[in-house]
């Protein structure tokens, strides 16, 4: 098969872009200079067209093995022969590596440790989301490749020679002996710059063991899924931006869910829904400057609203609000699954839900970390009063359905949470604020979702008004107050949803049949709606119930510890990869359930 499983993946990165390693020695996507960049690499999108750098075996009988350097996003391929075992190690250069390397360089050593191995080295970028053609120079030191607003130098001790649009050489490893490939950005005025010697690659590899060595140092969850909850950690920093301090939902486009399907999203941007999730994730577990840094990022965003006070569903990393959806027509997509989509057109729907987890993200970090000031209080009063305007209308809900807008009512929930946290802030910190008019639109929306977001026939809380569907979203009421854990309403909702959208423990959003969404296709299981249901049974108690779910779940993660978006109905990752949303989700659970399972403290 052409294309790997996404679970056959390994990321990397540099806290500005990251790049996927298949367990094959391949890079088969990275975005270049950012996340959000266009691709350099692609053939995860399409196998012929889609650009790739390679450094494998030249034999076939080989067996494949990877694993991170302990608390570290360094990636270690190892490859198994009878002749010999060789290991590649990629990473990029971040902490104090960057300041003697630079940004943005991938950096793949490539050692034997027993016997000997024969590897090819095939370096095949394709610019532009393969629609820009390029050209090759080989030279000594390396080869450049250069197309229309980006060039690309990758320097080697092992010599290169040009084969069509690719870099490409052969060479024999034995026992002791190493050699280093660097790619990083070139000036077009610049000529290749000079191979990187053996002690330089120690100091950078070191310098970059040494950042996420200390920066996992920070954390302080000692619970029973310390190995899980911290490969999360990691994979969410690995997410974030460093230069804007936000947190893209994943690194990736267009991988499908299903294989096949037309539900092949851009999740390269940052949602104002993560917020309250990544808030209270990071908090948990210690990371307060990632969620400071997250914060000021959302503060900017909150700082744009005009004086209707309206937030956009998502936005660029670093801050821009157009994200056009197209479609690359040119690119086959993973296994065939097109279309392939770059931008994303949900950035302009209307999601209501987007307040609340605003307004919680705002209530946590106010408690937990940094008081409120004045001046952003204004601004949020603003979008409160603008929850009260809209807060009855219907929109696209939290999973951005293309079927038309909707009464969701998990939709009038999340405006709930943001009217009852703007309240709990006003009277904690003294605030000015319109106290009657958002608790007399809270109560009212309370009122609304116990009488018509409920179904007596279903006994249980409904996807939308008028509906008799289930949505998994409704998991969350408890986790935000709206209901006790134990009301027998919600233990009723709790019960229908495991009967009706669960299959083997794994949680669907909402049944595609019986809720159209404006889509074609089925969808696996969504991986951070089986963590909302382990957190919604620990807090009713059912502990055994939550453990069991839990475990289960843990072992449909990757052989890294990394989830994509969903689970196929063969346990195969699906879906953007890997999953900001679900890594959070996962944190979230596993610090409530060990503390509920260690009984008071």
């Amino acid at each position: 098969m052409a294309y790997q499983p996404i679970e056959d993946y390994g990321v990397v990165g540099d806290l500005q872009t990251v790049a996927l390693v298949g367990k094959n020695g391949s890079i088969d996507w990275m975005c270049y200079p950012h996340v959000d960049s266009p691709s350099v690499f692609a053939a995860i999108l399409d196998d012929e067209k889609g650009g790739r750098f390679q450094i494998a075996p030249t034999r076939g009988d080989v067996n494949r093995k990877q694993m991170y350097l302990p608390d570290t996003n360094v990636l270690l391929t190892r490859f198994l022969s009878p002749d010999g075992v060789a290991e590649v190690t990629d990473y990029m250069p971040v902490g104090e590596a960057v300041g003697t390397h630079g940004h943005h360089q991938l950096i793949r050593s490539v050692a034997t440790v027993r016997g000997s191995m024969r590897l090819r080295v095939t370096c095949h970028p394709a610019f532009d989301y393969a629609r820009s053609e390029h050209r090759v120079e080989t030279r000594p030191e390396g080869a450049c490749f250069h197309a229309d607003g980006l060039s690309l130098a990758l320097t080697a001790t092992t010599p290169l020679r040009a084969e069509g649009p690719a870099a490409v050489a052969e060479f024999e490893l034995r026992e002791g002996e190493r050699t280093t490939f660097v790619l990083s950005g070139l000036e077009r005025q610049e000529g290749c710059p000079r191979p990187i010697s053996e002690e330089e690659a120690d100091e950078a590899f070191q310098a970059t063991l040494d950042f996420w060595q200390r920066w996992l140092a920070q954390g302080d969850y000692r619970g029973r899924w310390r190995e899980m909850v911290h490969r999360s950690a990691l994979a969410l920093k690995l997410l974030t931006y460093e230069p804007t301090g936000a947190i893209v939902a994943a690194p990736t486009c267009s991988l499908p869910a299903p294989i096949g399907g037309g539900r092949n999203w851009d999740y390269r941007y940052t949602w104002v829904r993560d917020a309250s999730f990544t808030l209270y994730g990071l908090m948990r577990i210690g990371f307060t400057e990632e969620a400071g840094g997250f914060m000021r990022w959302l503060g900017a965003r909150v700082q744009e609203t005009g004086q209707e006070g309206a937030l956009q569903v998502m936005y660029s990393v670093d801050g821009r609000h157009e994200l056009t959806e197209h479609t690359l027509d040119h690119l086959e997509g993973y296994r065939g699954s097109r279309p392939v989509r770059i931008g994303n057109a949900a950035h302009d729907q209307r999601q209501l839900d987007i307040y609340g987890e605003l307004l919680d993200a705002v209530y946590l970090f106010n408690k937990h970390a940094t008081p409120l000031g004045y001046d952003a209080w204004v601004k949020i009063r603003r979008i409160l009063n603008h929850v009260c305007d809209v807060w009855s209308e219907p929109d696209e809900g939290i999973w951005e359905v293309r079927s038309g807008r909707q009464h969701f009512v998990y939709s009038k929930l999340m405006c709930w949470v943001a009217l009852d946290r703007g309240l709990r802030l006003a009277d904690k910190r003294s605030f000015p604020a319109d106290h009657q008019r958002w608790l007399t639109a809270r109560d009212a929306i309370y009122e609304e979702i116990m009488t018509r977001g409920w179904s007596e026939k279903r006994q249980a809380f409904v996807q939308a008004y008028g509906s008799e569907t289930l949505d998994a979203a409704n998991l969350i009421m408890p986790l935000v107050f709206f209901v006790s854990p134990t009301d027998p309403r919600f233990l009723s909702t709790l019960d229908a949803i495991q009967r009706d959208l669960t299959s083997g423990s794994l949680v669907h959003r909402y049944d595609v049949e019986r809720s159209p969404d404006g889509l074609e296709g089925e969808e696996g299981t969504f991986s951070m709606c089986t963590f909302w249901l382990v957190e919604a049974l620990t807090r009713a108690g059912r502990l055994p119930e939550a453990r069991l779910v839990f475990e289960r779940m843990l072992g449909y993660a990757n052989h890294l510890g990394l989830y994509a978006e969903q689970v196929g109905s063969s346990g195969e990752a699906v879906g953007n990869f890997p999953q900001a949303f679900t890594h959070l989700g996962l944190i979230s659970a596993a610090f409530n359930l060990d503390r509920a399972l260690s009984g008071p403290r």
